[in-house]
Formats: structure tokens, sequence, C-alpha cells
């Protein structure tokens, strides 16, 4: 559902509140746009710090699922944001392919959900990895995820 409604509302920030802990969970949710996860075990008080911290543009994970998201965005310790004009090296266009394709959609969803076709999608997806010089999707999500672009 949250794949569905992020490209829709690209302003709004969400939390995930769930009761699983798992690896493959938490960072599914992440992939489809939450800029944070909690378990329903979280108390009141870091829910609503949670709330705040996501809003202010923030992201929050319970201590124990940092790790997960670590380890599948492939962050590293002192990973810092590049400047803007790496951002500024894509079109418009390829800018909205790369958010979707980082954020774990499929071609044809990338290609639904932008009115063009899933060969437009491979296009401009060549095109942002070529720009900025990366190898897979899984190196754009890692990028993306760094500069807080998913």
């Amino acid at each position: 559902m949250l794949r569905r409604a992020a490209p829709h509302v690209p302003d709004t920030r969400f939390l995930a509140l769930s009761v699983s802990d798992a690896a493959e969970d938490v960072v599914g949710v992440i992939r489809a746009g939450a800029r944070g996860y909690i378990t329903k075990g979280t108390s009141g008080a870091e829910v609503s710090r949670a709330v705040h911290a996501v809003a202010t543009g923030d992201a929050v994970f319970s201590p124990r699922l940092a790790g997960f998201v670590l380890d599948a965005f492939g962050a590293a310790v002192g990973e810092t944001a590049a400047a803007d004009d790496e951002l500024d090296r894509l079109t418009a266009r390829e800018q909205e392919v790369m958010r979707l394709i980082a954020r774990g959609y499929a071609y044809k969803e990338v290609a639904s959900s932008l009115f063009i076709s899933a060969k437009t999608v491979e296009t401009h997806v060549s095109s942002v990895l070529r720009k900025l010089q990366l190898s897979s999707r899984h190196e754009l999500t890692a990028w993306a995820s760094a500069r807080r672009l998913l």
C-alpha cells in the first residue's frame, strides 16, 4: 500500500509502526518509502518523538532495527551526503525514475506510475547509472538512501 501511496504524496513522510521486527519486513517498508520503522513495543513517548523526527526530515529506527537498514543499503560509517551538483546532473524525469527505482519498484511499476513505457524507464535508469557512475540498482538505492532522497 505504501508503494502505491508514496508517489502520489511526495511531500509526505511515512513512519511504520509494526509488530514485526524481521529484517525483510523492515527493509521492504523502507524501500517502499517509509522514513522510519518502529515496533509496537515502543513507548508512547518514543512514538511521539519518532513522529516528530520523521516529520522534520530525520530517519528513525528502533535501535535493533537500524543494523538491518544499514546492511541492506550499504551505508558505511562516515558516509557523507554528496554535493547538490550530483543530483543536478539528472533531468527532472530521471530524478523521478531514480527515486522510484531506488525505492524498489520494478520497471513495469515505474512505467505505469509515470505513464511511460518500460523501455523508456530502462533508458532513464541506464542514463542515471551512467551519470552517477553507478553499476547497479543496489548501488543506486544505497546512493539515494545516503542522500536522503528516498
